[in-house]
């Protein structure tokens, strides 16, 4: 599986997706403070090799345990701080993050599937140009988000589940970040 024909330089970002793929997803329910978020092995080396190739790394991330009041939108940015951090820590950027905090139900075009999140991103980074962009995500909605606005599409996951189901929405396929970004480093030359 090779990068090399897409010419991935700085102009191009990478869309990430956070709970599942930076850190580890907390099965059934939300992360709701710094301490209960958990780095996945490996994440913060990725980002770093990351920083190399693409010009910007970005977090979209669906954020309902906001909207249900499970969490505060104070607890959400005390967590954001805390991945940034620990991200910069190691060697590593986040360019930005942006969150989601409506509820699935509310049907907003700023949850994911809905492009919302990318179109703050790119009135943010006005350079952004969403062919030359990567999306890595977990989920279906992180792979359909992708699709809608054409980017290239990166599921991470163990299983191969939703690329078998729906093989239009998937265009590559990592069991982690780390090993997407080892493929990046080895085939795409540093500009």
């Amino acid at each position: 599986m090779s990068f090399r024909n897409l010419n991935i330089d700085k102009t191009w970002t990478l869309f990430l997706d956070r709970d599942g793929v930076i850190n580890r997803r907390l099965s059934g329910d939300y992360v709701k403070n710094p301490e209960e978020f958990e780095l996945i092995g490996g994440v913060a080396e990725a980002i770093k090799i990351f920083n190399e190739y693409f010009g910007r790394v970005i977090v979209v991330s669906n954020q309902q345990g906001v909207g249900k009041g499970i969490m505060s939108s104070g607890d959400l940015e005390k967590i954001d701080l805390h991945m940034h951090n620990l991200i910069k820590e190691a060697g590593g950027r986040l360019d930005k993050a942006f969150y989601a905090p409506m509820l699935h139900k509310e049907k907003n075009i700023m949850r994911k599937p809905g492009v919302g999140m990318a179109l703050a991103a790119r009135k943010t980074f006005p350079e952004i140009n969403f062919k030359r962009c990567f999306m890595a995500g977990d989920t279906l909605s992180d792979m359909q988000f992708g699709k809608n606005l054409k980017m290239k599409t990166v599921l991470i996951n163990e299983t191969n589940r939703i690329a078998i189901k729906y093989p239009f929405l998937v265009d590559y396929h990592f069991t982690d970040l780390y090993t997407f970004a080892e493929q990046i480093a080895e085939t795409s030359p540093k500009k």
